[in-house]
C-alpha cells in the first residue's frame, strides 16, 4: 500500500477463558484492563499496555460467541488447542528481564532467551489460552524487529 502509514490499534485474541486470560494479561504483563466491548451478550474485555496505550486486544472466548457457528469454534478450539490460532510479538529492551519475571509467573516456556542470526534476541511463551507472546530484544542499534 504505496504512500500510506499503517498503525495496529487492536486486535483480538481467542482464548478459553476470559477471565484466565484477563488474570494473565493483567497481573503477568501489567496491562491496564478496560470494560467489557461485547456485543449480543458475548463478553469480551479489552486490554491494552502502558507502554502503547492506543493499541487495544480484545480477549473473547469464541465458544461463547452466538454469532459464531458450531463448526467454526470446534475449528477454533482446535487450533487453539495447538498454539495455533495466535500469535503476538512484543519488542522490549530487555529480553531476560522479561522472560524471568513471566517465567516465575508460572506461564508456559516455548522458547528461552536466544540470540537469533538477524541481532534480535528473543523468548516465547504461550498465556493460558495456547496463544504464542514473542518478545524481541534487539542487540545491536538500528536492527529492525520482525
Amino acid at each position: 500500500m504505496t504512500g500510506t502509514d499503517l498503525e495496529i490499534a487492536g486486535c483480538a485474541l481467542a482464548v478459553h477463558d476470559v477471565d484466565e486470560a484477563l488474570a494473565f494479561y493483567r497481573d503477568v504483563l501489567g496491562f491496564e484492563a478496560r470494560d467489557d466491548v461485547g456485543p449480543q451478550g458475548n463478553r469480551r474485555v479489552g486490554v491494552r499496555s502502558p507502554a502503547q496505550p492506543v493499541v487495544q486486544i480484545i480477549l473473547e472466548a469464541p465458544a461463547e460467541n452466538p454469532l459464531i457457528p458450531p463448526a467454526d469454534r470446534q475449528a477454533i478450539e482446535d487450533l487453539m488447542g495447538q498454539g495455533l490460532l495466535s500469535r503476538l510479538v512484543f519488542a522490549t529492551t530487555d529480553c531476560d528481564a522479561v522472560f524471568e519475571r513471566i517465567e516465575a509467573a508460572g506461564a508456559e516456556v516455548m522458547q528461552e532467551p536466544i540470540n537469533q542470526a538477524d541481532g534480535v534476541r528473543d523468548c516465547v511463551f504461550l498465556d493460558p489460552s495456547g496463544n504464542m507472546l514473542r518478545f524481541t530484544q534487539p542487540l545491536r542499534p538500528g536492527t529492525p524487529e520482525r
